[in-house]
Parts: structure tokens; C-alpha cells; sequence
């Protein structure tokens, strides 16, 4: 097994990375955990920095399905109830992103549902706030994935005595 020199690396800015975001979450009092999930994703996309807007795009509209579930959930409670309104929406929405994500894969696609997932379990979590939730991923997320594809092609660009050969 021989040691990776790049791996290693990102791995020390990983880490920074990591330092960076917690400390400000602790400072500024707000949850980490949607940028967090987000880049994540973005690693599981093998840091393609293609994916990058299917994943922030759809992670907002999984976070967008929670924020709309209370007011569909409410109508559809007046008709069948609660527990069937609640239900009948987290079908529905599950089903439009497989459904409908072929046609729409930017806005419907596997992190839309994974973060409608998380997102509706973290509403169980004290003082959940899914706006804020939607604006830490978009913009803590985006600079996480952004500041990976930055070190990915600082890593990427040879230096001067790798030019030469």
C-alpha cells in the first residue's frame, strides 16, 4: 500500500476546512449540518464539480418540500386528517422526485431526497428552522464544495519543476 501525497493533502485541507465551519457555526450560533450534508454529497459525487448544482439545487428543493409540507399538510388535513395529510404528502413528494426527476434532474434527483429526509427529521430536533437550514446549504454548502473544486485544481495545477518534465 503505497501513501497518496494528493490524498493526503486534501485531507489536511479537509480537516481545515472542517476547523473553519465549526467554529463559525459556534460563533455565529447557527446548525452546520446542511452544509455539511451537502458536501458530503459533493464527495460522493467523486468532486465533480459538475454535480455541484444538482446537489445545492436539489438540496434546496428537498429543504423547499419541508418548508411547503405545513401548508399542504394543513388543507389536506381539513379533508382526511392529519396523520393522512402528512402522509399523503411525503408520498407525493417522494413520488414527484422519482417520478418526475428523469424530466427534471437538477430540481429532482437523489440529494432532493436526501435532504427532504434529513430535513423532515431534523424538524423533530429542538428549535428546528428550516429557512435557516435552507440558507446554510445553499450558501455554507456552496462555499464548502467551492473551496474543495478551488483546492482540487490548486492540487491539479502542475508546479514549476513538474512543467519542465
Amino acid at each position: 500500500m503505497k501513501f497518496n501525497r494528493d490524498r493526503l493533502i486534501l485531507g489536511l485541507y479537509v480537516l481545515a476546512l472542517i476547523v473553519i465551519t465549526e467554529l463559525l457555526s459556534i460563533h455565529l450560533a447557527f446548525p452546520a449540518w446542511p452544509a455539511f450534508v451537502a458536501w458530503v454529497l459533493f464527495f460522493g459525487e467523486h468532486m465533480n464539480p459538475r454535480s455541484a448544482p444538482s446537489i445545492l439545487i436539489g438540496a434546496a428543493v428537498g429543504i423547499g418540500l419541508v418548508l411547503l409540507a405545513p401548508i399542504v399538510i394543513g388543507a389536506l388535513a381539513r379533508l382526511i386528517g392529519p396523520e393522512w395529510g402528512q402522509l399523503i404528502y411525503i408520498l407525493g413528494a417522494v413520488y414527484a422526485i422519482f417520478a418526475f426527476g428523469q424530466m427534471i434532474p437538477v430540481l429532482l434527483n437523489n440529494h432532493t431526497f436526501m435532504f427532504f429526509t434529513v430535513a423532515g427529521l431534523a424538524l423533530t430536533a429542538p428549535n428546528p428552522n428550516p429557512q435557516l437550514w435552507l440558507l446554510i446549504e445553499a450558501v455554507g454548502g456552496g462555499a464548502l464544495i467551492g473551496a474543495t473544486i478551488l483546492v482540487g485544481r490548486i492540487m491539479a495545477t502542475p508546479g514549476p519543476a513538474e512543467a519542465v518534465t
